[in-house]
């Protein structure tokens, strides 16, 4: 292995030659270090090396007395590289500058004239900080790769769902998938079939609200030849393409209530009757099921049928709205950025920072669909190397800090262990695996109250 592999990769990017010169002496036992005295140049540089570390002058040509080139490359190198890990360092001892620098998103700043030691401190614990950050990202990529094949997932309540489906998956239950529309019901029932012992048959899917009602039964259960006006030949139903396999029922919902009848009949006796036929067709096939609205309500208002229900519904399981899945917006956009970016036959290099924090901060209407689309319309409409939030069409929104994290995943843990406590405090402090004491005085930061 070369010595260019073993070392970190670390960007200067200053136009004194001589402070250049000092630095990459100083740098260069410990890091493979690359120079540039512009942005054209750093700009090539981040994009060929990926450095692990840049240390950027804020006050570069043509404002050498400001900031305002220095704070454009630091945007544009965490647009471009959002692990590359930004020292600043300005002469001009004006602190708003390094407070706004590290706003933007630089790691640490520090003052001119350089202190050699300092700054290979500070240069360390950004290798080692940017080297945890890789190891991370790898780790997340095969969890959300391991979720499930075809999921992509990285929230905890989507890897929940996920864990749920590879329970369910190899038992040969009936499921019902429960979600507003958009969430991926039917890429979950794919993955129910996928890590199923019926794998190898064929996953038939039909969405019951998008054939009419007229043909929805010929579609599922097929016809004999004469059967009606335009039945030239006999053809199997979707029921009988799906045996030995599984079949989608998406919008079940939607399903008339004649046609339900004749569905719960053949989940009673697993055969089929093809429309206009007499003979009783023996099928073996899985049923999963999928809907955006309310059974219940449905059941109650006499629109659906109670005893079809609870045959459907053998395991329920919900999917929860992409607003309630913290970090998949972004997760997902890259997904399909990547998807799309070839085969429409752009060359747009990522997102914007302001696109990223407008993507967490939407509440998605219209779930992973709209998502998917706002991605694909933005990628044929950007002008630029980043997709900006006017490109995907919403406003850039306030991306949540640390701390903010933090608190609201701490209010959704003990308000979960709350509820499942029954209010008990005690038992709910077991739950989450902490002291009575200290559970009292985290309820009181987070002014939760029994």
């Amino acid at each position: 292995m070369s010595r260019a592999d073993k070392l970190p990769s670390l960007l200067i990017v200053e136009d004194d030659l001589g402070i250049q010169k000092q630095l990459k002496w100083a740098l260069s036992d410990h890091y493979e270090v690359e120079v540039a005295g512009d942005r054209a140049n750093a700009m090539t540089i981040v994009r060929r090396s990926e450095p692990a570390v840049a240390i950027l002058d804020l006050g570069l040509p043509p404002d050498p007395n400001g900031a305002s080139e220095g704070l454009a490359i630091l945007e544009e190198i965490l647009s471009f590289r959002p692990t590359t890990k930004v020292i600043v360092s300005s002469g001009n001892g004006e602190r708003r500058h390094a407070l706004e620098a590290i706003r933007i998103g630089a790691y640490d700043f520090y003052p001119k004239p350089v202190d050699i030691d300092v700054l290979r401190l500070i240069a360390q614990r950004a290798v080692h900080l940017h080297a945890l950050e890789l190891e991370n990202q790898r780790l997340a990529q095969i969890q959300a790769r391991g979720a499930l094949p075809g999921v992509i997932a990285g929230s905890q309540a989507m890897l929940e769902v996920c864990r749920v489906v590879e329970r369910v998956a190899p038992a040969d239950v009936r499921v019902l998938l429960t979600g507003e529309s958009g969430t991926g019901k039917e890429v979950l029932a794919r993955a129910l079939h996928d890590n199923s012992a019926r794998a190898a048959g064929k996953f038939i899917a039909i969405n019951c609200a998008a054939v009419p009602e007229n043909l929805l039964e010929s579609e599922l259960f097929g016809h004999e030849k004469g059967a009606f006006t335009g039945a030239v030949k006999t053809t199997i139903g979707k029921f009988e393409q799906a045996n030995g396999g599984t079949l989608f029922l998406d919008e079940i919902g939607d399903m008339p209530m004649a046609l339900q009848s004749k569905l719960l009949r053949f989940l009673q006796e697993r055969v089929v009757e093809r429309v206009g036929g007499r003979n009783s067709i023996a099928v073996d096939v899985r049923v999963i099921a999928a809907t955006n609205r309310n059974l219940a309500e449905m059941i109650t208002a006499g629109a659906f049928r109670e005893d079809l229900f609870y045959r459907l519904s053998e395991i329920e399981l919900h999917i929860p709205p992409l607003r309630d899945r913290m970090g998949d917006p972004v997760l997902l956009a890259r997904y399909f950025f990547e998807r799309f970016n070839s085969t429409l036959g752009r060359a747009v290099k990522g997102f914007a920072p302001d696109a990223l924090a407008a993507m967490s901060a939407y509440q998605w209407p219209g779930n992973v669909r709209e998502l998917e689309n706002r991605v694909k319309r933005a990628l044929v409409l950007a002008a630029g190397d980043l997709i900006t939030a006017a490109d995907l069409g919403i406003s850039a929104g306030h991306f949540p800090s640390l701390r903010e994290l933090r608190e609201r995943a701490d209010r959704e843990a003990v308000t979960s262990a709350l509820a499942l406590a029954g209010d008990n405090v005690s038992a709910a402090a077991k739950l989450l695996g902490i002291s009575r004491p200290t559970l009292y005085e985290l309820m009181n930061s987070l002014s939760i109250r029994t």
